[in-house]
């Protein structure tokens, strides 16, 4: 996708406008300049925010793999032939923690040589934050004592990767700068789609569109670079997109809404005793504080629990065990395994009868429900387990590219022989003017949709109009005054 464009390929300036202020007639070419303008702006714009997000997008893709070898005594244990109950796991990490402390869930050893983790609710964390013993499942043994996050169950470096890739480790306030990237990458990587079709029509060397041209120099070597990183990118760039507006404060809820109406919402399961069902939201993890249980968080019901689960549906060596967080709820055991095939089954069992009140099978899903859950995962890096990361990585340090080669470009197009400092000349401003009336009103109508379902798009770019026309209507005057 290109961000600029060289001096002689920008369509020349009318000397003087049509007579009598009237309007100037339809000129072939208008949506691609109008493209340019856009792209040109958006990503001078926001291409910091981008460049952000993708640096800590691909470093956050390597992460899974960076923990595991961080982390690796708290991971690990020596493989044995013997297994402890749940129960005598438990009741080791609640003699390491405190006996009055009841574990909030536990995610028993999903293999061989793994630990078992016994979570705790603790007041000083922060939301969808635990304390996590990690336990020898042969000895009992106390392997380490971390805190973890969320569903994936990150560690405190992947999660502080996570909020910075999220948030910039603000808080809800930073959220702004994620859904502003998110919101803006897809739009500037269609319209450097829409550019780069237009141009590789008419050149007759087409494969420099798909290839540096390593003969070039200067601006034009950086455009050739822009243009082929570009396109080779693009899907991953729109996919990013896509998925990312997902976790969104504004544009996830306008999502959210789309979905619902399309039938495509996520099921919830049934956990309260009187039938009421939990939320069924993807993110729901990543929202208020991690709940402590209840007294009827007794060690030995962990195994019985988990059997009746894995007579269900619950039948993969990764698996979640909740006890009630309040009076009239129920024990829910699920599946937590985000790799493909993906194992997501939910079963949610009465913990004075025993007796199952409600089951989830990931099979029963809707298609965009999971569409959306695969579009989760693949984000994350969880689906593919290594090849999905490396992927992820290539595609963030491929869009950091495209910013930093859009930002030279930029740069080397200033005019030297003036101001060193002077900028150089965006692309030409009146494309609009240029439309046919049917243009227009495309664009209006395209507009308006998306300010609606991406709100900070439509804010930002509302503000960017008005300033353009104000600045516009500036240097007319000043150009008519002289």
């Amino acid at each position: 996708m290109t961000t600029s464009t060289a001096p002689s390929e920008a369509a020349p300036r009318a000397p003087h406008g049509p007579p009598n202020g009237q309007r100037p007639k339809p000129q072939r070419g208008w949506f691609a300049q109008l493209l340019l303008r856009l792209h040109f702006y958006a990503g001078v714009l926001v291409g910091p925010f981008i460049l952000i997000a993708a640096v800590s997008g691909g470093l956050y893709a390597l992460t899974p793999v960076i923990e595991k070898a961080v982390y690796a005594h708290e991971l690990r244990a020596p493989v044995s032939d013997t297994q402890l109950s749940l129960a005598e796991q438990i009741r080791a990490a609640q003699q390491y923690v405190g006996d009055d402390v009841a574990p909030s869930a536990v995610r028993p050893a999903p293999e061989p040589g793994a630990t078992t983790r016994v979570l705790f609710a603790d007041a000083s964390l922060g939301g969808s934050e635990s304390r996590a013993v990690f336990i020898d499942p042969a000895t009992a043994e106390i392997r380490g004592d971390l805190t973890v996050y969320g569903t994936s169950g990150a560690l405190p470096l992947r999660t502080w990767v996570d909020n910075l890739h999220r948030n910039l480790n603000l808080g809800e306030p930073g959220r702004f700068y994620s859904e502003l990237a998110a919101s803006w990458l897809g739009i500037i990587a269609l319209a450097g789609l829409g550019l780069w079709i237009v141009r590789i029509r008419k050149s007759r060397t087409k494969k420099d569109f798909v290839r540096p041209n390593r003969a070039y120099r200067g601006y034009r070597k950086t455009l050739s670079w822009h243009t082929s990183v570009g396109i080779w990118v693009l899907l991953g760039a729109l996919f990013l997109s896509a998925t990312g507006i997902t976790w969104s404060q504004y544009a996830g809820g306008n999502v959210g809404v789309v979905r619902a109406a399309l039938g495509g919402g996520t099921p919830a399961l049934t956990t309260s005793l009187d039938g009421a069902a939990s939320s069924g939201d993807e993110h729901a993890h990543h929202h208020g504080p991690v709940a402590a249980p209840t007294g009827e968080a007794n060690p030995d019901t962990f195994d019985a629990m988990l059997a009746i689960a894995q007579r269900i549906n619950v039948n993969t060596g990764l698996v979640e065990i909740t006890p009630p967080a309040e009076p009239g709820q129920a024990w829910v055991m699920k599946e937590i395994q985000a790799a493909f095939p993906t194992e997501v089954d939910q079963v949610a069992i009465n913990g004075s009868t025993m007796e199952v009140i409600d089951r989830l099978d990931f099979a029963d899903y809707p298609p965009l429900a999971k569409l959306s859950r695969w579009g989760i995962d693949l984000h994350m890096g969880a689906m593919f387990g290594l090849f999905n990361q490396l992927v992820l990585f290539l595609i963030a340090a491929g869009i950091a590219t495209l910013v930093v080669l859009g930002y030279l470009m930029w740069w080397r197009r200033r005019p030297t022989r003036t101001s060193p400092l002077e900028f150089a000349s965006p692309p030409r401003r009146g494309v609009v003017r240029e439309a046919p009336w049917w243009g227009i009103g495309a664009v209006a109508v395209a507009a308006i949709g998306i300010g609606v379902l991406l709100p900070f798009v439509g804010w930002t770019l509302l503000a960017f109009v008005i300033i353009d026309t104000v600045i516009g209507v500036v240097r007319a005057r000043r150009a008519t005054a002289a």
